[in-house]
């Protein structure tokens, strides 16, 4: 058992601070203004300037492939290309791995304007097969010892660029496919322990991970399945398959199905393969891509929900957005359901039909505030492609919480830094006027919207009698600051069924073993 007294961000219903709080056996027994005389004896945490409150939740994170880029070179701060190259050449000095990974290139952030090509990589690693993976997950460049290896694999497909050796579309997912197939159990549970590490020193107690990204025989959502069962008492996973093929849930006993990939309906803004209504506004012009038909979407939804599973669908585009909520409004007319707690991943340029439909059949949506002024996709680069009228209407975070849908929050990563407080601040700062939340509403985006949107608001995302005591201590109370000062925030610890997590990480490895034969929530 024990005491904290101080700052208690309960973010209940009325979003309640109280003085004290009572851990015991890993379960919240008490929370309050004053401390009963039952829990006198106690040991006591005196947090003084810090503030206690919920473990936050990344709604939308590819596990595998973060836990597999944080092992290698992140680029995403390097401001030049000659910069990355140096970061490339240091790395392939001393990193043992067959393949070197590299992520967070971004033409955008960069003085040169432009990605790096293929004979810049060349340059400084000819001899060790580099993929270089743009900042938004949706495009990589190749050096000349790859592309001899994968070019069979990619050569007749959409977005095949031998030159440049940039590979976008369905030829980056056949790359990306060879890559994720080259690596070892081994080599996985070793990194997705790393990544868990590093998502735990960020204050997140619970990942809910979109997989099937092209491990042999969908290695990823299997090992995701058991690090789930085999966490129970600490780091908390809940998987989505990333497939149209319900049966990948199914026979593997999963209560959900969706993400990007395979359950992308379009692409992303940089690579011009957003679906939009109207066309891009550069000289590039065109529509984007809608990668499936209106009907096929729709059969999905309807096959997925007469089963029960929870639908979430990659939607980024305005026409993309359109065609998810009315493929989910056809499921539900087709089956209703009362509690389905269906999702839009992204979500950030819905329209206003689209919003309706999402508030009136309660439509949720996982949402990345950390696009909001993205150095890796500036507000300018953005309004130089959409035109300022429609770059004004990206993310409406307060118009769609008005309305009554349920938002939370993911990085996407890899594609960013998985930074809960940078979530916060973003959501409290929106680069459009009028759209911004408060810090009550942007903390409860990032603990107990999470918690819901996976059915486990009963067991955890708020502080109250009786859930489990995933916390997180911040430096600061985010309600007393201006929003523009969230950022000042730090986190000094999380505790998982109250138990400090570096007390909770030991034998990791055993334990997935262990999680393999046996059953817990997922």
């Amino acid at each position: 058992m024990k005491v904290y007294e101080g700052t208690i961000l309960t973010v209940d219903a009325r979003d309640s601070v109280a003085r004290y709080l009572v851990e015991d056996a890993g379960i919240i027994a008490y929370v309050g203004d004053t401390l009963p005389a039952q829990f006198e004896g106690a040991p006591i945490e005196r947090l003084q300037s810090r503030a206690l409150c919920p473990a936050f939740v990344d709604t939308h994170e590819h596990l595998a492939s973060f836990a597999t880029f944080n092992a290698g070179l992140n680029v995403m701060h390097a401001r030049s290309n000659e910069h990355i190259k140096e970061m490339v050449a240091d790395f392939a000095r001393t990193c043992t791995a067959k393949i070197l990974v590299a992520f967070g290139a971004s033409p955008y952030s960069v003085e040169e304007g432009r990605l790096l090509s293929r004979a810049e990589l060349d340059e400084v690693c000819p001899n060790k097969p580099v993929f270089m993976v743009k900042y938004d997950g949706h495009a990589c460049v190749v050096n000349s010892a790859l592309l001899e290896k994968i070019d069979g694999k990619v050569r007749n497909l959409r977005g095949y660029h031998p030159d440049t050796g940039e590979m976008n579309q369905e030829a980056f997912f056949a790359v990306s496919d060879y890559i994720t197939g080259a690596l070892s159990i081994s080599e996985l549970v070793r990194n997705i322990q790393g990544a868990m590490d590093f998502l735990a020193s960020r204050g997140i107690g619970m990942v809910h991970t979109v997989s099937g990204v092209g491990f042999a025989g969908n290695l990823d959502i299997s090992l995701e399945k058991w690090v789930g069962r085999s966490a129970q008492s600490g780091f908390q996973v809940r998987v989505f398959p990333q497939s149209m093929d319900v049966s990948v849930a199914t026979k593997r006993d999963l209560p959900r199905i969706g993400g990007c990939f395979a359950c992308a309906l379009d692409g992303c803004f940089g690579s011009h393969d957003a679906a939009m209504i109207e066309p891009y506004s550069d000289a590039q012009g065109g529509h984007g891509v809608l990668y499936y038909s209106d009907e096929f979407v729709t059969d999905f939804c309807k096959k997925a929900n007469r089963l029960g599973l929870q639908i979430e669908i990659h939607a980024i585009g305005d026409a993309a957005f359109n065609q998810a909520a009315h493929a989910l409004k056809a499921a539900l007319d087709d089956y209703p359901r009362e509690d389905h707690r269906h999702g839009i991943i992204h979500a950030c340029l819905p329209t206003q039909e689209a919003l309706e439909i999402c508030a009136e059949y309660g439509i949720h949506a996982p949402m990345q505030t950390s696009f909001i002024d993205w150095p890796q996709e500036p507000d300018s680069y953005l309004a130089s492609l959409l035109g300022e009228g429609r770059a004004a209407r990206l993310n409406p975070l307060r118009k769609m919480w008005d309305m009554g849908i349920v938002l939370s929050a993911g990085s996407d990563a890899p594609c960013t830094d998985p930074n809960p407080l940078l979530w916060m601040q973003r959501a409290c700062n929106h680069s459009v006027p009028g759209q911004s939340l408060t810090p009550q509403e942007a903390l409860r985006m990032c603990t107990y919207n999470g918690a819901w949107t996976t059915f486990d608001e009963n067991e955890r995302g708020s502080l109250e009698v009786g859930k489990v005591a995933d916390m997180c201590v911040l430096s600061g109370n985010p309600y007393d600051l201006d929003p523009a000062s969230l950022g000042s925030l730090k986190i000094e610890g999380l505790l998982l069924g109250g138990v400090p997590y570096a007390e909770q990480r030991q034998g990791f490895a055993s334990a997935v073993v262990k999680g393999m034969l046996g059953k817990a929530k997922i």
